[in-house]
């Protein structure tokens, strides 16, 4: 009975039954707990003390990622967050350093046209042979 009420409670928590098998195809989970904060990429955090440490939170990436998300889109103040490094938000931590010359977070491009390819300026030592035409 009690995983029956939990189950409700969870589908209510999501909006109703169609909202909730939607998220249960993105994230392949139903989880309802604390919504703790959110990041400037749309990133949504969850906190639930009922599950154990290192289950209790997680996040629930911005719906325009749909599913082509990655643990590389969480910025590395939440990241701290998510992996129990700190028990404050990052928005609530006066501790955070905010200086105007750190840059903004950017995910993980490998595999993507934006990927990081790193060019040679010398000549190399073995030309590959090439046929005359």
């Amino acid at each position: 009975m009690d995983k029956f009420v939990t189950l409700v409670r969870t589908i209510r928590d999501h909006g109703g039954l169609w909202k909730s098998l939607k998220m249960l195809y993105r994230v392949d989970e139903l989880k309802s707990g604390t919504l703790i904060g959110e990041d400037k990429y749309g990133n949504r955090y969850y906190q639930d003390n009922r599950h154990f440490i290192g289950r209790n939170r997680w996040v629930i990436y911005n719906e325009k990622v749909g599913l082509n998300y990655d643990g590389s889109q969480v910025p590395p103040e939440w990241f701290g967050w998510l992996h129990h490094k700190t028990d404050l938000p990052p928005d609530k931590d006066p501790s955070r350093p905010k200086h105007k010359w750190m840059m903004d977070h950017t995910p993980n491009l490998s595999g993507t046209n934006q990927a990081y390819m790193p060019y040679s300026t010398t000549k190399p030592k073995i030309e590959p042979w090439r046929p005359p035409q």
